[in-house]
C-alpha cells in the first residue's frame, strides 16, 4: 500500500491507524503478516525514522497508538519475550548502526522474528564491565572472539546477541572494547542454563570458543564499545525499572491487596510499614511518569539508575513486608520448579517467589552499588570515586 501521510495530532494518527485496520483486519490477517504490515506502515514505534517502523513523531503518542491496536483485537509482537531487543538492542542499533543494518535487523526484531539477548557480564569482571576480558582479535575481515559471558537471559532462544569485547589490551580498560552483534547460530556458541534461588533458569552462562563475528556486525567505531554500551545500559536501567505503571501497579498493588482482603494479619506497626512503601511506591510511579516524558524528548540519561535503584530497593522491602504479615503461611514455598521461563511475573505467583527473586532486582540491569555512584557523580555531581586503576593499560590490570 502506499505511504501513509504522517500524521500532525493525535487525531490524525487515529484516523491513520482506523485506516490501516480497515486494510488490515486483525481478525482475518495472519499474525506476522499484520505485525509486518504495521511496521512497514510506520506504526511500529512511532518515534522512528520512517523506513524504520515509525514516522519521527513524539514519542508520547505511543501509548495512544497501542490502545487503538488493542481495542481492536489486534496482535501485539509479545514485547515481553523481546524485551532485551526493544529496549537494548533497538535503541543502539538505531544510534551507531550502519542503513544495511538498521533495515536488517529492526524489522524483525519489532515484528519478534528474532529475538535478541545481552552478552555484556562476565563471571571476572563483577560490576565493572569495562574489566570484563572476552578478546576479538582481528583476522581479515572477521574478529575471532574467545570467552565467557553470564546471567544472559533469553540465550537459549536468542537469535541475535549484543556483545562487548576486548579488542585492545595495551590501553587503559574502557579505551580497548569493541561492539559487536553476534549471531547466536554460530560455531563455537555454548549456551547453559544457570539456576536460581527461586529454582528456575531465566539466566544462562554462554562461552565463546573461535567464534567468528563479520566486522560488518560491528557496531560504532573499534574502540568505541563503551560509549555504545553506554546507550545500551541507559535504555536498560529505563526499561527495567522507569516504565509507566498504573496507581497500586506493581508489587505494592499486591501488598496492598493482602492487607485489604486478610485483616487478621494486620496490626498498627505494619500499617505504618505499609503507608511508607505505599508512598514511596507513589513517588516511583510518578518519577518513572516524568523519567517517560523525559525519554520522549531525547535519549535517556543518568535518571534511569535512579529509577532502577529505586525500583530493586522498593520491590525487597515490599515484599519482605509481605512475608512478615503471612507470618508461617509466607514461608511456604510451591514454586520450586526447574524451568526456563521467558518472561519474569510477580503476579499469579506465590509471596514466598516474590520474596526470593526480588532479591535478583538489585543485580540485574546493574547493581545498586554502581547505579548509587552514577547517581552520586551524575546527577548531584558529587567528586568521583578515586579509580587507581583510570589511566592503566587492561594487560597490567591484577586479575
Amino acid at each position: 500500500m502506499p505511504p501513509l501521510t504522517a500524521p500532525t495530532a493525535p487525531h490524525d494518527l487515529e484516523n491513520q491507524i482506523r485506516g490501516f485496520l480497515a486494510a488490515h483486519d486483525p481478525h482475518t490477517t495472519a499474525r506476522l503478516d499484520f505485525l509486518r504490515a504495521r511496521f512497514d506502515a510506520g506504526l511500529a514505534w512511532l518515534h522512528y525514522p520512517p523506513g524504520l517502523g515509525g514516522q519521527s513523531l513524539p514519542r508520547g503518542l505511543q501509548p495512544a497508538a497501542e490502545r487503538a491496536f488493542a481495542e481492536a483485537g489486534a496482535p501485539d509482537n509479545d514485547p515481553r519475550r523481546i524485551g532485551i531487543g526493544l529496549g537494548m538492542a533497538a535503541p543502539t542499533i538505531l544510534a551507531y548502526g550502519t542503513d544495511e543494518q538498521k533495515q536488517r535487523w529492526l524489522r524483525p526484531l519489532w515484528c519478534g522474528e528474532e529475538v535478541w539477548c545481552q552478552l555484556f557480564s562476565e563471571p571476572g569482571a563483577g560490576s565493572d564491565l569495562a574489566a570484563l576480558a572476552t578478546r576479538a582479535v582481528r583476522d581479515s575481515g572477521d574478529w575471532v572472539v574467545n570467552g565467557q559471558k553470564v546471567w544472559t537471559s533469553m540465550a537459549h532462544e536468542a537469535r541475535w546477541a549484543i556483545l562487548v569485547a576486548r579488542t585492545d589490551p595495551d590501553v587503559p580498560k574502557h579505551q580497548g572494547l569493541t561492539y559487536f552483534v553476534l549471531d547466536m547460530t554460530t560455531p563455537g556458541v555454548e549456551v547453559r542454563p544457570l539456576r536460581q534461588l527461586t529454582g528456575e533458569a531465566e539466566f544462562n552462562e554462554v562461552f565463546l570458543t573461535d567464534v567468528r563475528i563479520p566486522d560488518a556486525h560491528r557496531l560504532g567505531a573499534v574502540g568505541d564499545g563503551w560509549r555504545v554500551a553506554q546507550t545500551t545500559l541507559m535504555n536498560e536501567r529505563v526499561a527495567i525499572g522507569g516504565g509507566a505503571t498504573p496507581r497500586e501497579g506493581g508489587m505494592i498493588g499486591m501488598l496492598a491487596e493482602t492487607w485489604r482482603t486478610r485483616p487478621e494479619v494486620r496490626d498498627p506497626a505494619s500499617h505504618d510499614r505499609l503507608m511508607q512503601l505505599w508512598v514511596a511506591g507513589e513517588a516511583a510511579r510518578l518519577t518513572g511518569q516524568r523519567l517517560s516524558a523525559q525519554l520522549a524528548a531525547g535519549q535517556p540519561g543518568p535518571e534511569g539508575s535512579a529509577a532502577k535503584y529505586a525500583f530493586a530497593t522498593l520491590n525487597q522491602q515490599v515484599s519482605g513486608l509481605e512475608l512478615d504479615l503471612l507470618g508461617e503461611e509466607g514461608l511456604r514455598y510451591d514454586d520450586w520448579t526447574m524451568r526456563r521461563p521467558d518472561t519474569v511475573d510477580f503476579v499469579g505467583r506465590s509471596p514466598g517467589y516474590r520474596y526470593l527473586r526480588s532479591k535478583g532486582n538489585s543485580i540485574e540491569g546493574g547493581t545498586s552499588e554502581i547505579l548509587l555512584n552514577i547517581i552520586a557523580e551524575r546527577v548531584l555531581g558529587l567528586p568521583g570515586e578515586i579509580r587507581a586503576d583510570k589511566d592503566v593499560p587492561w594487560k597490567d590490570l591484577p586479575r
